[in-house]
């Protein structure tokens, strides 16, 4: 009876890691301009952990690895695009302002300095308008969906304050 009780509070407390995982991170896809268009908003990443790391002068990276994948029914998704952002944040504790960059698949996209925390916390757990894939790699009336996982470095500064990664995907159906 104990054994049962055991492993039934350990599936309710993975079912409850696994929803609140999946609802710190919301996507929005839209197709405009040709190309898959996405927003992404982490609204509990900006932890304790994380403004700790950033304080004390470490380099702090969120990774976002973005998959556009096409549902293949009663076979493996196919991947049509994939990018990787890299947001980081480099506080210069004797000036007391952040260096901020923004790496797209390794390229430097945008770098800005700050010393608002405000403005720290929106760089680092927000994407606006970030093409992800041309429309031109997307067949007419199918189904596809947007993967993304979000990593934070130094690996003592999580996001959600033992988890490794959070991963969450939205469904889009492409219509030219």
């Amino acid at each position: 009876m104990r054994r049962t009780i055991f492993w039934c509070a350990i599936v309710l407390l993975a079912a409850v890691t696994v929803t609140r995982a999946a609802t710190t991170m919301r996507i929005v896809p839209i197709v405009r301009d040709q190309s898959v268009v996405v927003t992404v908003e982490l609204t509990d990443g900006y932890t304790q952990e994380i403004r700790d790391a950033i304080a004390s002068g470490l380099r702090t990276t969120v990774t976002y690895d973005v998959e556009v994948r096409m549902i293949v029914p009663a076979w493996v998704d196919r991947t049509v695009a994939t990018t990787v952002i890299g947001l980081s944040d480099h506080y210069d504790t004797l000036t007391r302002r952040h260096s901020l960059s923004r790496m797209i698949d390794g390229r430097v996209e945008e770098a800005q300095v700050t010393d608002s925390e405000a403005v720290v916390k929106k760089w680092l757990t927000s994407l606006n308008g970030l093409a992800v894939c041309p429309t031109s790699k997307l067949d007419p009336n199918r189904d596809y969906y947007v993967r993304i996982s979000a990593s934070v470095r130094p690996p003592g500064a999580s996001l959600l304050g033992w988890a490794n990664a959070i991963t969450n995907q939205t469904k889009f159906t492409f219509i030219p």
